[in-house]
This record gives C-alpha cells, sequence and structure tokens, in this order.
C-alpha cells in the first residue's frame, strides 16, 4: 500500500473519532513517534496524517507539547478579503510597494516588521570564528574573487542536505549566490523576457512582487489559503488559458501565512506545470523552519530535473548578514551561471568558507531545532498576545512554520492606518495591501515572529492592539 494511501486512510479514521466525540475538544493525541509504533507505519506517514488534519482544522500543534483535538467551536483562519482574481495577466501596480524600503531599513523600531530571527537565536559567536578562521588559514582566497559558481565543497554541502529530505543534487547544478533574492532575481532575468506571464500565489512576500516588477513580467494570481497552502487545481485552470512563463511559488511556510501546501499538491503543481512547459521557481528561503521539526520536501523532489528551480539561504538559519544563498538549475545551470558571471561575477569567497569551516565543525540540526522551537514557541505567544490585545473580530492565521503571523483586523480596521500609526508609536509592521498585485488585503497587517515576547514587545502587542481598538471606535 502506497505511503500516500496509508496517511489517508489514517487522517480519515481519525477525523470520524473526532467528529463523533471518540477523540474530546482538548484531548491529547499519541506523539508522532507512538502514533507511528502504535499504527506500524513510518514517522513520514503520521507527520502527513497530523498535517493533514491540522490544515482541516482539526487538531492543532502546540509547542513543547504535541498535537491536541481543536474546540469544534475556534475560527478558522483566513486568507482575507480580496476581489475576484483577475483572468488576465496584469504588470504589477501596487504603488505602496516603493515604500517599503524606507520601513526595512529603520533601526529605531520595534522590530515586528521584519521577517528575521532575533540574532540571540542564531549561532552568531561561532559563526564569527569561523570567519576568523578561514580568514587566518587562507587570507589569499579569502579576499580573492571566488569561482562564479560559488565554492565546491559549499556546493557539495548544500546538496547533501537536499539529499536529506529526498531531492537528488549535484553540487555541479548549485550556483552561490548574495543570498535568496538575488538568486530569484538571476533566474528571472535568465529564464523570463519582458512581457512574460508569471504566477504568483495571493497573498505572496512582497520582494517577490518588486523582483517581477522589475523584469517587466505580467501577473496572475492564486490563492493560497491559511492552513492549506496552495490548491493545484488553480493553476491547473490558469495554464490552461494562458501561455504561462513561470511560477513563482513559497510552497514551505509562505510569506506571509506561513502555511504549507501538502506533498500531493506540491506533486500535482509540477505535474501541471510541467505538462504546460511552465518553470517552477521555488521559494524554499523558509523550509527549514517548520515547527513541528519535520522538515517537509521541496517541490524538486517531485521533477526531473527539467522544470524546477530552487533558490535558498542561510540568511533565516543562520547568519542574514553573511548573504549566501543559493539557485539549482539542472539543465538551466550554464544560462544561470552565465547571467550570475554578467551581474555580480562572483559571491564573495569569506562567507562562503566562513560557512564551510562552521557546517564542518557544528551540528547545524541541532542549532535548527533550538531555532524552530524558539519559532514555535513566538508564534503561539504572539497569536494570544493579539487574541488578547486586540478588538473583537480579530482573525490569525496559524503559520506551520517561518517567521510571520498574518492577522485579520476587524472591517472597521485598515491595514494602513494600523500601519502608520503604528510607526509614529516607534513600532514596525506591515499593511497587508503589500502583498498582492492590486493592494488586496487592506484589513491585514503582517508582524515577524521572530523576536521572543519580552517586555518591550508585549508592550509594544498592547500598544498595538490599543490603537486598533481606538481606530475601530473612530470608523
Amino acid at each position: 500500500m502506497s505511503q500516500d494511501l496509508l496517511y489517508e486512510r489514517l487522517a480519515e479514521r481519525m477525523r470520524r473519532q473526532i467528529q463523533r466525540g471518540v477523540l474530546r475538544a482538548g484531548e491529547r493525541l499519541p506523539s508522532l513517534r507512538r502514533l507511528g509504533r502504535d499504527q506500524r507505519i513510518s514517522l513520514a506517514t503520521a507527520v502527513e496524517a497530523y498535517q493533514q488534519l491540522e490544515r482541516e482544522g482539526l487538531i492543532e500543534a502546540r509547542p513543547r507539547s504535541g498535537y491536541y483535538v481543536r474546540a469544534a467551536s475556534a475560527p478558522a483562519p483566513r486568507a482575507g478579503r480580496m476581489r475576484h482574481l483577475a483572468r488576465a495577466p496584469m504588470p504589477v501596480r501596487n504603488p505602496a510597494l516603493l515604500g517599503v524600503l524606507d520601513v526595512q531599513a529603520r533601526h529605531d523600531l520595534v522590530p515586528l516588521h521584519s521577517a528575521s530571527p532575533a540574532m540571540s537565536l542564531l549561532p552568531n559567536a561561532a559563526l564569527a570564528g569561523s570567519v576568523t578562521r578561514a580568514l587566518r588559514r587562507d587570507p589569499d582566497t579569502a579576499l580573492n574573487y571566488a569561482p562564479p559558481q560559488g565554492l565546491r565543497p559549499l556546493r557539495e554541502l548544500i546538496a547533501q542536505r537536499y539529499g536529506q529530505c529526498g531531492v537528488d543534487l549535484d553540487p555541479d547544478e548549485i550556483v552561490i549566490t548574495a543570498g535568496a533574492m538575488e538568486a530569484i532575481s538571476l533566474t528571472l532575468r535568465s529564464l523570463t523576457r519582458p512581457g512574460d506571464i508569471v504566477i504568483l500565489e495571493t497573498p505572496t512576500y512582497h520582494g517577490l512582487l518588486q523582483a517581477v516588477a522589475a523584469h517587466g513580467l505580467r501577473v496572475l494570481e492564486i490563492p493560497n489559503r491559511p492552513g492549506i497552502g496552495i490548491d493545484p487545481a488553480h493553476a491547473r485552470e490558469l495554464l490552461e488559458r494562458h501561455a504561462v512563463r513561470a511560477a513563482l511559488l513559497i510552497p514551505n511556510f509562505s510569506n506571509p501565512l506561513g502555511s504549507l501546501t501538502s506533498e500531493a499538491a506540491k506533486r500535482e503543481l509540477v505535474a501541471v506545470c510541467a505538462a504546460h512547459g511552465t518553470i517552477v521557481i521555488e521559494d524554499d528561503l523558509y523550509g527549514e523552519l517548520a515547527y513541528s521539526g519535520e522538515r517537509p520536501s521541496p517541490m524538486r523532489r517531485y521533477d526531473d530535473g527539467e522544470h524546477v528551480v530552487v533558490c535558498g539561504s542561510y540568511s533565516k538559519m543562520l547568519s542574514p548578514g553573511l548573504r549566501v544563498g543559493w539557485m539549482t538549475g539542472a539543465r538551466r545551470t550554464a544560462e544561470l551561471l552565465r547571467t550570475k558571471s554578467f551581474s555580480t561575477v562572483a559571491t564573495a569567497a569569506l562567507p562562503q568558507m566562513a560557512l564551510v569551516d562552521y557546517l564542518a565543525r557544528h551540528d547545524m540540526e541541532r542549532g535548527l531545532r533550538r531555532l524552530r522551537r524558539a519559532l514555535a514557541d513566538n508564534s503561539l505567544a504572539y497569536r494570544q498576545a493579539v487574541l488578547e490585545h486586540w478588538p473583537d473580530g480579530t482573525c490569525v492565521a496559524e503559520p506551520a512554520g517561518g517567521l510571520t503571523l498574518w492577522v485579520e483586523l476587524p472591517e472597521r480596521v485598515e491595514g494602513q492606518a494600523l500601519f502608520e500609526a503604528a510607526l509614529a508609536a516607534g513600532i514596525g509592521i506591515l499593511p497587508g495591501h503589500l502583498f498582492s498585485n492590486r493592494g488586496d488585503y487592506r484589513h491585514h497587517v503582517r508582524l515577524s515572529c521572530g523576536y521572543p515576547l519580552n517586555d518591550r514587545i508585549d508592550a509594544a502587542m498592547r500598544s498595538l492592539g490599543d490603537i486598533a481598538k481606538r481606530l475601530a471606535r473612530s470608523r
């Protein structure tokens, strides 16, 4: 029996038990390992079953506690109120995108606007030691141009890491970049032409909208739903109507929703894009930040190397300042490398050498476990603070991983008004309309949950609630 059928049958059996009251609201469920032993299934199958029930809103994961049956009255989070999705491709037409860099550059704000982990959660001291050793060991290499494709030892380590989640990568198809955004920009520059059509999910990361705009591309949007992710049926409908050059997607812990697209849906998305000759550009920046601790598969796992380009980075899991990312091109590697060479020539050698040294000396998985636990705790604490202090009617999506929270405000409160008032109070957040090509989600904001809920941030969350309540009363 296939693993897919096993997890579906297990999820259906537990679904019936919940609906019949055999498993009651608030009841703790068996741990993943115990479930695997009791049912004689693999850990991966147990994870898939629980994730399916979690997406349906029937169970919830509580950090450091396990899985529990959710109360029947728990509100289902919504992606948001938006107009009907455009049937025709459109250029990026969101003028608010021009001002977001001004906010991101400010360091005087309470940092609820920046999707980055707190520096206290990252191995800064160990990385500093690696930088020093790399520089002392071979200063001529460290301070010279690196090969345009990047240092081979680092590419080998990246390939090994992907191999652990079922992706067979050749180090020779990996190109090192200055972070994930350069990887995405170079991929768009290499594989698209101005006027081409690309699919983006909605809501999506505002940086992807900016990259698409910079390359003169037209956009079709498909919905990404909290707790569900991307539905391949929407992609299929658009691909049957339009000649789509590329689909730029964040299937694993999307920004801003934190949603996780199921393995079955990822497999289907790859298949439908391949059938229509559409390139998938996968932003895998958050793939390692699963609150459950189980790293989901990149879409590349379901590809033969012909249709999926994966873009990733160490920025969110080790160091944002080293600026080291990658893109995997398979048969398109030569084209991607040529574009890289014409653009920035090469990524700095010293950060690459430092990462090779660090990864040789330290257990990255151990550090990731600590980071994931902290982010899961942060996410839960932030959600509780919003629901406690913000106006009645506020909803918060439950992310499965990543660094962000998507908050839906009551109808009387606009995200832009809350954003402006928060800035005046020294608090950084981002308004929801930044995450749509057409400026939808006007009653939403995005928060970062990368920092522990200390006194300063707790006070900021309370202040945001007071501001939102005041805005609600004034309408």
